[in-house]
């Protein structure tokens, strides 16, 4: 497997520094809050809005991208990603900008509270609340309640997927479709993936082990169907899927595992990878605006096929 120019390009710079599994969450996140680069494109949309909402002994806020268009749209909810530690609005704002002109979707961005200071199951929690929200709030949104996808990048695919099992548990909003790029889906850190890109490629095996002891409060935890999505018993009541797989990830054998599981169940899967690309590249658009693009046109032609065929 090799690595496209950009990969490469982002890499060097990468490990330039410091590893982020040898800093504490405050200074990294700091590094994440720079401002995005001169020359880099913001994708238009019609509106961008704020809300604070609540959620369990608090509150959190979700930025709301209205396409454009007359509407009423379908709702797109989404999770970033970042390891459950890290990420914000900022970090996946020109992917959801994209989504919503692409899918013609009102994209509902959740800031869920991070880890170590809001540990599991509060971004699960927050999640959940951040998806029933939307969902009774449908109107004063333009969107439609009753159209819901969900779907996030890296830790954010890890709750978008944990958002479909819940909402069948609950009898919740129902959801649509899951749009997954390149999900967490196993807090195990065993698969031939997580060997062959254990170091060198952006997302390190170490690294990975640094985001889960932060988020988890015990070994038991990693275990639980709410922190790895892959050991749910049965998903034949899941949503359709499209996963999008970066080539050089630890992740990679996880999310195949994923689409075997679900596609085993009866459940329809779409699953692409993305060759040369690297984990991380969807929240990276001053280097992978391609990839970015790539992906989102992905998930806009999924969804569009899910309706002609509904």
């Amino acid at each position: 497997m090799g690595l496209s120019n950009n990969a490469k390009v982002y890499l060097e710079a990468f490990y330039s520094g410091p590893k982020i599994q040898d800093l504490t969450p405050d200074v990294v996140r700091q590094a994440l809050n720079a401002p995005v680069p001169e020359g880099v494109e913001v994708p238009p949309v019609a509106k961008v809005e704020n809300r604070q909402i609540p959620v369990h002994e608090g509150e959190i806020t979700v930025r709301i991208y209205t396409p454009e268009g007359e509407g009423p749209f379908p709702l797109f909810v989404y999770y970033h990603g970042g390891g459950w530690v890290l990420g914000n609005l900022e970090t996946s704002d020109a992917g959801c900008r994209l989504l919503a002109e692409n899918t013609k979707r009102v994209v509902v961005s959740v800031d869920y509270r991070l880890a170590p200071e809001f540990k599991y199951p509060v971004p699960v929690e927050d999640s959940y609340a951040a998806l029933c929200w939307a969902h009774d709030h449908a109107d004063e949104l333009n969107a439609i309640a009753d159209d819901i996808v969900v779907g996030g990048d890296s830790a954010g695919g890890n709750l978008a997927t944990i958002m479909t099992i819940l909402t069948e548990e609950n009898d919740g909003p129902a959801i649509s479709a899951q749009a997954l790029i390149y999900p967490v889906t196993n807090l195990d850190f065993t698969t031939a993936s997580y060997e062959k890109f254990a170091d060198g490629f952006g997302l390190d095996k170490d690294l990975m082990i640094w985001f889960g002891e932060y988020y988890v409060n015990s070994e038991e935890d990693y275990k639980n169907v709410d922190v790895s999505p892959l050991l749910c018993e049965d998903v034949s009541a899941l949503p359709p899927a499209i996963i999008v797989a970066a080539e050089n990830d630890v992740l990679l054998d996880e999310g195949a595992q994923y689409r075997d599981k679900l596609k085993d169940a009866g459940v329809k899967v779409e699953y692409t990878v993305l060759p040369g690309s690297i984990h991380g590249y969807f929240s990276n658009m001053a280097v992978f605006a391609d990839e970015t693009k790539e992906t989102v046109n992905a998930i806009a032609q999924f969804l569009n096929a899910l309706k002609v065929n509904s």
